[in-house]
């Protein structure tokens, strides 16, 4: 029989490119429950299932949702399998996450649109004072 395999707290940092610290954090947030062993509880040992749960997480902030979005995602699959309630929640945070992003770009554009305006007008001030007859040198 196989061994399940296990990971310390820098294999995963490693493997996925993060600080021990945010791999605590996330610890701390409920998202890895790893094993503890060695004097008084000192090492962690993470589980396959944990380094699965660290990916889903990082995938999730990829996808700019919040750390508690992942987790309520994260723990819908840790539940019985019953896909119908898990897509439809999944669906409804990425259709949250959706509108907020298409509001911050309808702003970022609107700001965008502003700048152009200012930086036009100051380019034509600026051929304006660079076609004026210079009263500075006599």
């Amino acid at each position: 029989m196989a061994s399940n395999p296990t990971y310390t707290i820098s294999d995963l940092a490693r493997e996925f490119d993060l600080t021990t610290r945010a791999i605590r954090f996330y610890e701390d947030m409920g998202l890895l429950q790893p094993q503890r062993e060695g004097p008084g509880g000192r090492n962690r040992v993470y589980s396959a299932r944990d380094r699965t749960r660290l990916k889903l997480t990082l995938r999730a902030k990829r996808l700019g949702l919040s750390l508690t979005e992942a987790k309520d995602i994260i723990q819908m699959y840790d539940s019985p399998r019953d896909t119908g309630p898990q897509l439809r929640k999944f669906l409804s945070i990425l259709a949250g996450h959706k509108r907020q992003i298409e509001d911050q770009l309808a702003d970022l554009t609107a700001n965008l649109d502003e700048v152009k305006v200012h930086e036009k007008e100051a380019r034509a001030l600026l051929a304006k004072l660079d076609k004026a007859p210079r009263l500075d040198k006599a």
